[in-house]
């Protein structure tokens, strides 16, 4: 199983695509390993700088809509990658969620009120997560201040991160 602690990249922005989180002009590379420096390259808004701001995070919290766009699996790949196996979002476009738990990862949705709270909480502070995985919560962490957050899966999504994703779950159960 993949870690999913770490410290918190905070993306303030609804609707972050595909092409923004590895453009496509990389998709010819032929290894995980070479998407890694442009994660995030084209993701554009204010008080954001991929050249700063990835470095050190394993953890992303972000609005609605995230991994919308085409169904590349080069996006998870490129987190992976970077070591981030954890994104945290309102919602995500339905075949990114599931690329992401194919890959042994785990795309979390919390409500908008969960996030916006940790927005207001957490975003302008070195945050950092625990997952206890088994007891399905996060705890976040920052300036001596903790919150406790539940958060649910599929038992079938629980399985595939276990399992490192689906390829693994694939040889051990079929």
């Amino acid at each position: 199983m993949k870690n999913f602690n770490g410290q918190v990249l905070f993306l303030d922005r609804a609707d972050i695509n595909t092409d923004e989180i590895i453009p496509a002009r990389y998709l010819t590379e032929i290894t995980k390993e070479a998407l890694k420096p442009y994660l995030l390259e084209d993701l554009k808004f204010d008080g954001f700088d991929p050249e700063t701001d990835i470095s050190g995070k394993s953890v992303i919290i972000t609005r609605s809509n995230f991994g919308c766009g085409s169904s590349r699996e080069h996006a998870p790949w490129a987190l992976e990658v970077n070591g981030i196996n954890l994104v945290i979002a309102e919602s995500y476009a339905r075949i990114f969620r599931q690329n992401m738990f194919n890959c042994g990862m785990m795309a979390v949705e919390l409500s908008a009120e969960e996030i916006d709270r940790l927005f207001a909480k957490f975003s302008d502070k070195q945050t950092v997560i625990e997952t206890d995985f088994e007891n399905s919560r996060f705890i976040v962490k920052a300036d001596g201040k903790e919150l406790e957050i539940s958060f649910s899966i599929s038992g079938f999504d629980r399985a595939l991160v276990k399992a490192g994703g689906w390829v693994d779950f694939a040889d051990k159960n079929y």
